[in-house]
């Protein structure tokens, strides 16, 4: 458990605020994060909102992000998924 755990914290955004991973992993593509890696995303910031640095499947909230940030953001992600992989990506969560 230690391994694991010391692990996870090496790779995840423990270090910001953010809502975990924003989308479903893709049938026919790699996971996300390689996907935004891929596009240069990683990093990718609008406003307070950022694609993280330590995992780009995430968005975080590097300071005073807004909705419509988060919102800009995963539609940045979601462009690069058709563009590179001709995918859709599925939110996780419920945007109300």
């Amino acid at each position: 458990m230690g391994r694991i755990g010391k692990l996870r914290r090496s790779k995840l955004p423990y270090n910001l605020p953010s809502a975990g991973s924003v989308f479903r992993r893709p049938e026919a593509a790699p996971p996300i994060g390689q996907i935004m890696e891929e596009a240069g995303l990683k990093g990718f910031t609008i406003g307070g909102a950022q694609i993280s640095p330590r995992h780009a499947g995430i968005i975080v909230n590097a300071g005073a992000a807004t909705g419509a940030d988060i919102l800009a953001v995963i539609e940045e992600m979601r462009q690069a998924a058709r563009e590179r992989y001709g995918v859709e990506l599925v939110l996780e969560q419920v945007v109300v």
